[in-house]
């Protein structure tokens, strides 16, 4: 399995590229910003991006996604329950200073136990609200990609619209029962374990 971790945009939104060794088929999850820099990693692993996944659809996860979709042709993929942030993106962006591109419309959504694959790889998609109404992680191949549920030693904010800390503990407490070795690929920071974040993360206590 191919993973590159490429830190996007003012707020260092980790983009990930996921891909198959054998069949070069690759997926690009939450590319924030820097699509060029996105698609140069796309190139340079010889891929092909059929899909671009977000996890949810803050601004500083999904402004580029116009631009990867352009030059690849990929499909968007979101949960539904993330539109009306996703419809939002540009308007967020603006409040925090930061420009957005018009976002095309979504291809298609995802649900709670879906199954997705790239090449021979295989991710189940887990809903994870708290962060966002249609949050998700990815969870397959001895990984999981937690968008901003879980941190290294911390978690997502839950005071955005559509957040709520009751919503994230029990996304949080799905995560963590994952087995100790599972590699947790964030949104935002280095990458950890599930083993670590269980001796570690503060919001353990708020269980």
């Amino acid at each position: 399995m191919i993973i590159e971790t490429i830190p996007v945009g003012p707020l260092q939104a980790n983009a990930y590229i996921i891909g198959d060794e054998v069949t070069r088929q690759a997926v690009v999850i939450d590319p924030g910003d820097e699509g060029d820099r996105i698609l140069q990693v796309v190139k340079a692993n010889d891929l092909k991006v059929n899909e671009i996944i977000c996890t949810h659809a803050h601004f500083d996860h999904v402004g580029a996604v116009g631009d990867i979709k352009k030059e690849t042709g990929a499909k968007i993929i979101m949960h539904k329950d993330d539109m009306e942030t996703y419809s939002l993106a540009k308007d967020q962006g603006a409040f925090w200073g930061f420009q957005v591109e018009d976002l095309p419309q979504p291809d298609g959504f995802v649900s709670e136990g879906d199954e997705m694959k790239i090449g021979n790889l295989s991710f189940k998609v887990m809903h994870t609200p708290g962060h966002s109404k249609g949050g998700i992680c990815l969870y397959g191949e001895g990984i999981v990609i937690t968008g901003d549920t879980i941190f290294k030693g911390s978690i997502g904010r839950t005071d955005f619209p559509g957040g709520s800390i009751e919503e994230l503990k029990s996304s949080f407490r799905r995560i963590i029962e994952l087995p100790d070795d599972t590699r947790v690929f964030s949104g935002h920071g280095p990458d950890t374990t599930i083993g670590y974040e269980k001796q570690t993360n503060f919001f353990m206590s708020e269980l």
